[in-house]
């Protein structure tokens, strides 16, 4: 049984406290991406640079935070993930009293890089978390909620530095997100457990370079062709693109490759990725350029053009969890598109109400405007993500948070970049600077329409894909060679959680509980079957050697110590003093029907399924699976009655077995 299926009877609290962890890393992430930019005059006026060098604050921070995202994947596979997760979130503490304390420009940009490196390492590390602990059939309310955070986070940043710029200096942001960072980092030392597979995953550096070249020269090159040279920008951008098709092929021809490319194979996974950077730069778009808009234009205080947004921000923390309920029940077939329909229709009249004078209805037709990237944003994620398996999973999230940046990145930048062109363009014409700004408002907000109906073209394909990928694994299911009986590796699972023969009992039982699993064959190095160990087994010794401590739930009633010197004398004990070495088993080349004897006669849930007599174990058939088949051909000899689940996820919505 798979983690997924224990916690689908029910998510437990420590579930939910590692999602609430993970969730709260998104929104720190996110929220330090905008929370200095509007403290930016200050800074200028305090240290005396001009706009052109404290941008670095915010662009200098999205780069780095893009370029240490995929170092995160191998790190998350090679230490625990609770010291892991402190270590990335006490960059952000550390990096926020560098820049408190800065008494310079340099160093306080450097306390800012200090913490986007965090911030790099906290997104991918916070989702794969999530990932990991979410049941299957609550993927989806858990990625809303991971999607709400993510939301939020640069729109809240605004608001609360709007609010904290009134009443202290901005140093005060800083002291700020170093404090909620340490509340963070607190939480997820009491809170998380290792949930990664560990490994000695090899970091290649000429990767790492060949990435981080690819991605600061291309995303420096959009950053500045609005504000710089032409001729750099063009050139920057064109050694990224380089850099990153050289990076591509180096991961396809090294044995560790820093980032497995594997999730590209997959036309969902890429149009749900696709689909998550256009709501994301819809955000970032919008939250840059509206501030802007209404303070230099409608005479808003920092407070004021806060307080403008705060209503679509406090809603979409609603709405995102719904949204994720929704698509879990319905797919997003209907959301995703219609999600992308309300930005572009909402983007386009909050562009024609910039040139009334009431604020008021500005800001209300914000309001459903950024609540449809609830609707977009996180299904889309989770749409991207499910499509993948359990090994190619971190390596989407790796994907993914990388597209954050890269979408933050993109938003910004176009947004202000199309703003002072027009606006400088229709001063030019002879236009005052009331009629010229409202022409460069509008010009963005019909940037972002245009990218949501790019958005809805997206979706559309999606679901085309999405009933082609399920398409096939029906005909797979159905189709097999002419002659051949159905075999039990048509039926079986090759995601197999198993134990070495190295382990000891102790750490069996960490494997059963971080996984919500009750047993796991043991393995010899060659892959081959040397036994099988359940919790039962386990529960047999301790009632042999240690009989007060037989009822493993005295921990739930707070009489433990019995039980926990018991559990600590299996740190000594190899799993196969207790495991039973006489598994039963059916080879790769039997057929459902052994199979199904074997289940019944036996009384088993799962049967490991060998190569040979004495070969590897190459998956498991469950009692479970037979069942899902005989239902499927049952339903779909009914003249085609059964009708796919309305969703678009191209993966199996049941559990993972082990």
């Amino acid at each position: 049984m798979s983690s997924h299926h224990a916690q689908a009877q029910g998510t437990s609290r420590a579930t939910i406290g590692m999602i609430a962890v993970s969730a709260a890393a998104a929104f720190l992430a996110t929220f330090n991406e905008t929370f200095l930019n509007v403290a930016l005059t200050p800074i200028m006026t305090d240290f005396g640079v001009d706009v052109s060098i404290v941008q670095w604050l915010a662009t200098g921070y999205l780069l780095v935070a893009a370029v240490f995202v995929p170092v995160s994947n191998v790190l998350y596979h090679r230490f625990p993930t609770r010291p892991l997760f402190v270590a990335a979130v006490a960059l952000l503490v550390v990096g926020s009293v560098v820049g408190a304390l800065a008494p310079s420009f340099d160093v306080l940009l450097a306390g800012r890089l200090l913490q986007a490196i965090g911030t790099g390492l906290l997104t991918p590390i916070g989702m794969n978390i999530t990932l990991a602990v979410a049941p299957r059939e609550k993927l989806g309310l858990a990625m809303g909620i991971m999607a709400a955070m993510t939301t939020l986070g640069p729109s809240m940043a605004i608001v609360v530095s709007g609010a904290l710029l009134t009443i202290a200096p901005w140093s005060t942001l800083m002291w700020v997100f170093g404090a909620l960072s340490l509340i963070v980092l607190l939480a997820g030392a009491v809170l998380l457990r290792n949930v990664a597979e560990l490994g000695r995953p090899v970091l290649d550096v000429l990767s790492f370079l060949l990435v981080a070249l690819g991605l600061v020269g291309l995303l420096y090159g959009i950053s500045t062709a609005f504000s710089g040279s032409a001729l750099i920008a063009a050139i920057a951008a064109v050694v990224g693109v380089l850099a990153l098709a050289a990076f591509v092929v180096r991961q396809n021809r090294i044995e560790h490759p820093l980032l497995d490319l594997k999730p590209f194979r997959s036309t969902s996974f890429v149009l749900g990725v696709s689909m998550t950077m256009l709501g994301l730069l819809f955000v970032f778009a919008m939250n840059v350029v509206i501030p802007i808009f209404l303070q230099s234009v409608k005479g808003q205080t920092p407070m004021g053009a806060s307080l403008t947004l705060a209503p679509g921000i406090l809603m979409t923390v609603v709405l995102g969890p719904v949204a994720g309920r929704l698509f879990d029940r319905h797919g997003g077939r209907v959301m995703i598109p219609v999600g992308f329909t309300i930005m572009a229709a909402f983007a386009l009249l909050v562009g024609v109400a910039a040139g009334h004078e009431s604020v008021l209805l500005f800001a209300a037709l914000y309001v459903p405007a950024v609540l449809a990237t609830s609707l977009v944003i996180g299904p889309s994620q989770t749409f991207a993500l499910s499509s993948l398996d359990r090994e190619s999973s971190p390596h989407g999230v790796t994907v993914v948070s990388t597209s954050f940046q890269i979408a933050g990145c993109l938003g910004t930048s176009l947004a202000i970049g199309v703003y002072n062109a027009l606006t400088t363009l229709d001063l030019g014409n002879g236009s005052d600077l009331l009629g010229a700004s409202i022409l460069g408002f509008r010009g963005a907000a019909a940037l972002v329409a245009l990218t949501s109906v790019i958005g809805i073209f997206l979706a559309f394909a999606a679901t085309r894909a999405a009933r082609a990928a399920r398409a096939a694994r029906a005909a797979e299911a159905e189709t097999i060679e002419p002659g051949r009986t159905r075999t039990v590796v048509d039926l079986m699972k090759t995601d197999v959680y198993a134990l070495s023969t190295e382990q000891n009992v102790l750490e069996a039982l960490q494997m059963f509980t971080e996984r919500g699993i009750s047993g796991a064959p043991v393995l010899h190095p060659n892959g081959s079957l040397a036994g099988f160990l359940s919790d039962g087994d386990v529960m047999r010794y301790l009632s042999a050697e240690h009989p007060s401590s037989t009822n493993i739930y005295s921990f739930a009633i707070g009489e433990s110590d019995d039980l926990e010197d018991a559990l600590a004398d299996l740190v000594s004990l190899p799993v196969m003093r207790l495991a039973t070495r006489e598994v039963v088993t059916v080879d790769a080349n039997a057929s459902i029907a052994d199979a199904v004897a074997v289940l019944s006669d036996k009384h088993l849930k799962k049967v490991p399924v060998v190569r040979g007599e004495t070969g590897p174990v190459i998956g498991i058939v469950s009692r479970s699976a037979v069942n899902r088949l005989a239902i499927f051909s049952y339903l779909a000899s009914r003249e085609g009655q059964v009708q796919p689940a309305d969703d678009e996820t191209a993966v199996e919505r049941e559990p993972q077995l082990a």
